[in-house]
């Protein structure tokens, strides 16, 4: 499912806390972004439309609840990401970052952890 980076926005905020009214996904966005309330639930609409969120009429007002697990995105965002910029293979996206980001000594030591628990998986 594509969600846009606006969207993601609104979806990491019933991610992290559901189900919610459209006005509290506005008042926990107040801080971080300068939208309107007409925009967020624009927005809100949008990922209905999607099936990446539900709406489920509380009185007078729908709660929303995340349907798209934010797992689930991410790995598709990386996969996308992995195929667009490095052909798939995650050394190379490594090396970029190695290359122009100096790794730092934990990077370097979760990144020697998890080879080690990928080749133990492998044997």
């Amino acid at each position: 499912m594509q969600i846009s980076e606006a969207e993601s926005i609104v979806m990491d905020v019933l991610w992290r806390r559901h189900p919610l009214t459209a006005d509290q996904v506005v008042a926990a966005l107040a801080d971080s972004q300068q939208w309107q309330e007409p925009t967020i639930k624009t927005l809100l609409n949008r990922l209905l439309n999607k099936g990446a969120v539900s709406a489920e009429r509380h009185g007078r007002r729908y709660l929303y609840a995340p349907q798209l697990q934010r797992k689930d995105w991410l790995l598709g965002e990386s996969q996308g990401l992995l195929e667009r910029l490095f052909d798939g293979r995650i050394a190379p996206l490594v090396a970029h970052f190695s290359e122009h980001r100096r790794l730092s000594r934990e990077d370097i030591a979760e990144l020697r952890q998890l080879l080690e628990e990928i080749d133990d998986e492998h044997r």
